[in-house]
């Protein structure tokens, strides 16, 4: 089959592999070869983090386009961030050097004449963003068959970002505006290190075409080391109280330090504020040291050109550090990684598996260190505030992937109503006008938006009538109404989320970053992992010049932390699991083990293998459903609004998605309570009669243009799960 497979490829990718010495190709990119050049299917490609998944869709695809060449653009690669088309199109550049074959980046900071050259002549390999995509559909309307005429495939890099998201629906939405457009159905390869639903994968790619998806796993590239695989994978569990006033000299940052100096080390945490934090007193500890300055920050608000200068320290020789959110989650390349180190629990057991792949490349063995913190026990503390729960939910999303393989799945937005007003927008600003019947044939044709009825658009159509979004031609067709006009013409329009008003920081090199809120003229902030103090404000134009000082200062994001996301059921349920059962695990350092033996024995004190309640005061009591965010929350709702109604219940406090405290009045009993919520659960409740008349959950960038009403339905679909609840309280009942 390699042999077969080779002959197949063209000689200047032939010669490529000989002059790198490949002696071989993996199994998965002999397998997308087979695929790509035996079949018209759609193809998804699931394999580890540096498993050459980029080689294994492009190998063939540049082969057929060698042999074959499109008077179009041949590829289009749709990417999530900027900085991932960066890198790939030096690695495509690299493959396309002895070829015909052209690669354009298209995005944001991409210069007006490059993007002119490739206007002129549109060939080869577009890579792109979908909000790039959006802003050609509208502003290139007339060129687009010219563009994509002779469009074969299409390659969507880290597919997992995009299902379930609004920039994955409009993605799709893209696609199927393109269509009508491209002379024959193009092929779909997407690409994927962290899927935990195949099947859902694959009918997200097949979505709106004809064209069936096969796919392709490589398990042993995707799990950590088992008795059944082959890649070795080191992991280690640190626990460390964290302190009131707490400095560089603190345990914690001395560890953190130790663990990472001499070494290519990226520190991911969940929040901006920690990042920084973090390289501000590694950096104390290292000038003490009098060790090299090798740290740096990277998240979404660090400015492009310090972001692309940690990376570019990845890549270079030498020891280097960054403190990253996850804009380093994904799959750039920074070279050979030697450990990745995990502050607190990651938010899923996806974002472990994509955070731990960016170790082990090249033969190593992927190295990963997670420290869990919280605030030191003195003794005075309730039974849930004495349980460590980043370090439970560490060790959860570990085990849940090493003993199942399991990976949270992706959940579509039912009602994606934003989505839907950003759309209608982008086509009538493409079209000019349409009438009802084919504006409403085009959008609700498209696959995201399959559950809005006509009835429920013909609705917004008329509210957003009402609101001068839209208007209508005396021929009765729909337009641009002037607030719609307005809508589109602005730059943001072309993402469907949410964009933030931040306030830009310069010093003498130029743009540092962003941050949320203007401070005070001679106020000190920490950005980029250093102190910096305030010289001048421009209000008018939202900037900030900025001097650097000595010491640490707070970050711009004080009070500011990172939301937990949404944790899965399943990951509570091993939580509950992991505390009350005597397993050992053996990647727990000193420190974590003996924290852990201390939370079993206070939970089996309390008796949490059997109880979901538990009395801690008089009258007050603390409730662990271990359901999940969205039981959670779900849980809270049932009883705000409908068990408060008939009990007595002076406070209610929930720290999802861990466990709620509930203090009842005198005249109720805790049976009342449990009676209550049992019987509640036993109607015939749905999801949508637990959001209150009066409430109008925004959370996308468009809804403030949806009626409340659509907005408490797609919430009620999305965020709410009573079934969960239910089974929660019969399992009460039967105990």
């Amino acid at each position: 089959m390699l042999s077969q497979v080779y002959q197949k490829l063209a000689p200047f990718l032939q010669e490529y592999l000989y002059d790198r010495g490949w002696t071989e190709l993996r199994p998965v990119q002999v397998e997308a070869c087979r695929v790509i050049f035996e079949t018209n299917a759609h193809l998804l490609i699931a394999s580890g983090t540096a498993s050459g998944k980029t080689e294994a869709a492009f190998l063939p695809i540049l082969s057929i386009l060698d042999r074959e060449p499109s008077s179009t653009v041949g590829v289009l690669y749709i990417s999530p961030i900027k900085a991932l088309i960066n890198d790939q199109f030096e690695r495509l550049s690299e493959l396309l050097k002895q070829s015909h074959t052209e690669v354009w980046a298209w995005h944001g900071d991409i210069s007006q004449s490059r993007k002119r050259r490739f206007l002129k002549q549109p060939q080869g390999i577009l890579q792109i963003t979908p909000e790039s995509l959006e802003s050609l559909l509208i502003n290139k309307t007339e060129e687009l068959p010219r563009l994509f005429g002779d469009l074969r495939f299409i390659v969507i890099d880290e597919l997992h970002v995009f299902m379930g998201s609004q920039r994955g629906g409009q993605i799709l939405c893209q696609l199927s505006r393109l269509a009508p457009l491209i002379q024959k159905p193009a092929r779909r390869i997407g690409l994927s290190a962290t899927l935990g639903d195949y099947t859902l994968a694959k009918q997200w790619l097949e979505a709106g075409t004809n064209l069936p998806a096969l796919r392709y796993v490589d398990e042993d590239s995707l799990a950590p080391e088992t008795a059944d695989t082959k890649r070795p994978v080191r992991l280690a569990i640190a626990h460390f109280p964290k302190t009131e006033a707490e400095d560089f000299t603190a345990p914690y940052y001395q560890y953190l330090f130790e663990s990472s100096k001499n070494q290519k080390c990226l520190i991911f945490t969940n929040n901006r504020n920690e990042t920084e934090t973090i390289t501000a007193n590694l950096r104390q500890i290292a000038k003490t040291q009098n060790f090299p300055d090798i740290y740096h920050v990277h998240h979404g608000s660090i400015s492009s050109l310090l972001r692309e200068d940690a990376e570019t320290a990845m890549r270079e020789p030498g020891a280097a550090v960054i403190a990253a959110t996850l804009t380093l989650e994904l799959g750039i390349d920074i070279g050979q990684l030697e450990r990745v180190i995990q502050i607190n629990a990651p938010l899923s057991v996806a974002s472990f598996l994509q955070r731990l792949g960016r170790t082990g490349r090249r033969g190593t063995p992927a190295d990963m260190r997670f420290i869990c913190r919280e605030p030191e026990l003195t003794g005075d503390e309730s039974l849930p505030e004495s349980i460590p729960w980043d370090l439970l939910q560490s060790i959860a999303v570990i085990q849940l992937y090493v003993e199942e393989r399991w990976i949270e799945p992706v959940s579509l937005p039912s009602y994606p109503f934003s989505l839907l007003f950003h759309q209608t927008l982008s086509i009538l600003a493409t079209k000019g006008e349409l009438s009802e019947s084919k504006l409403m044939g085009e959008i609700l044709s498209f696959p995201i938006l399959t559950k809005i009825t006509p009835k429920m658009f013909k609705e917004l159509l008329q509210y957003w009538l009402n609101n001068d979004q839209l208007e209508k031609t005396e021929r009765g067709r729909y337009i641009l109404g002037v607030k719609g006009e307005k809508i589109v013409r602005h730059f943001s329009f072309y993402a469907v989320f949410a964009d933030t008003v931040e306030y830009t920081v310069r010093g003498e090199v130029g743009a540092i970053g962003t941050i949320p809120i203007m401070p005070m003229l001679g106020q000190q902030f920490a950005l980029a992992g250093r102190t910096w103090e305030v010289l001048d404000i421009d209000e008018q134009r939202r900037s900030l010049f900025v001097k650097p000082v000595e010491g640490i200062a707070n970050p711009a994001w004080y009070g500011r932390g990172g939301s937990r996301g949404e944790v899965h059921k399943k990951v509570l349920q091993k939580m509950r699991q992991v505390l009350c059962s005597e397993v050992q695990y053996p990647y727990l350092l000193e420190s974590a083990k003996e924290r852990l033996t201390k939370a079993r024995q206070t939970a089996k004190l309390a008796g949490l293998e059997r109880e979901n309640l538990v009395e801690i005061d008089e009258r007050t009591y603390c409730i662990f459903p271990w359901l999940g965010t969205k039981g959670c929350n779900t849980l809270e709702r049932l009883i705000q609004l409908f068990v408060r109604e008939v009990v007595d219940i002076q406070r209610l406090q929930i720290v999802s998605p861990y466990y709620f405290w509930v203090r009842l009045g005198n005249k109720t009993s805790i049976d009342d309570f449990q009676q209550q919520m049992i019987y509640f659960c036993e109607q015939d409740l749905t999801n949508e009669e637990l959001v209150a008349a009066k409430e109008a959950p925004r959370l996308q960038k468009y809804d403030a243009f949806i009626p409340h009403y659509l907005l408490r339905k797609a919430f009620a679909a999305d965020n709410l799960d009573l079934e969960e609840v239910k089974q929660f309280c019969r399992d009460w009942s039967a105990r």
